[in-house]
């Protein structure tokens, strides 16, 4: 190590105080064992989201089936560790209490459907912000190569969507962070109800 700390590691740092942040306000101090998992599933979509602005780069959280399994490796994490952590009461929170025998044929199929569509609008959640983004700034792209091709009249005029294309780049750059930060505080409460049973 260095005295002084270069800028990477003042940014890896600082992303670590920020999701160290995230995990004790959603999960308090019991929730830290948990914090190596989280870290890296954060780090890792960041990275995803970002790198996928470089030219000629891959963007895997732009693929469904990336962002799904994901999203249900960390719901099947939750559901693990509440079952180990609760038994057979990890799921009483489908039947709220009090509730009585008619009232809960209707809740409990209700609870379910709603437990398993958590992983499933996580995953979609992601996938559709960074796909948008990305397939606008393809359309944009596209368009001013297609006005260059056209003819020596129309090249200057090509100027005003690359303008466009290099504003949409920083606004998708601010929507991969963005995404990042919901996608871990949404982990984070789920891992919550999950321990806590509420």
């Amino acid at each position: 190590g260095y005295i002084v700390p270069s800028r990477f590691q003042i940014l890896i740092e600082n992303l670590y105080t920020i999701v160290l942040t995230i995990v004790e306000d959603n999960l308090g101090k019991k929730g830290l064992i948990y914090f190596p998992f989280i870290f890296i599933v954060c780090v890792f979509v960041l990275l995803s989201n970002v790198l996928g602005l470089v030219p000629y780069s891959f963007t895997t959280t732009s693929h469904l089936i990336v962002t799904l399994s994901l999203a249900l490796t960390v719901f099947g994490a939750i559901v693990i560790i509440s079952v180990q952590t609760h038994k057979i009461h990890a799921f009483a929170h489908f039947l709220p209490p009090g509730t009585s025998l008619p009232l809960a044929f209707l809740l409990v199929p209700i609870e379910i459907v709603s437990f398993l569509f958590k992983p499933l609008s996580l995953g979609v959640r992601l996938f559709a912000n960074i796909i948008a983004g990305h397939t606008l700034l393809k359309v944009i792209g596209g368009f001013s190569w297609a006005i260059i091709k056209k003819s020596y009249l129309f090249f200057f005029a090509h100027f005003l969507p690359l303008l466009v294309l290099v504003l949409l780049i920083g606004l998708e750059l601010g929507v991969g962070l963005i995404q990042t930060y919901v996608f871990t505080i949404l982990i984070c409460i789920y891992f919550r109800e999950g321990i806590n049973l509420h």
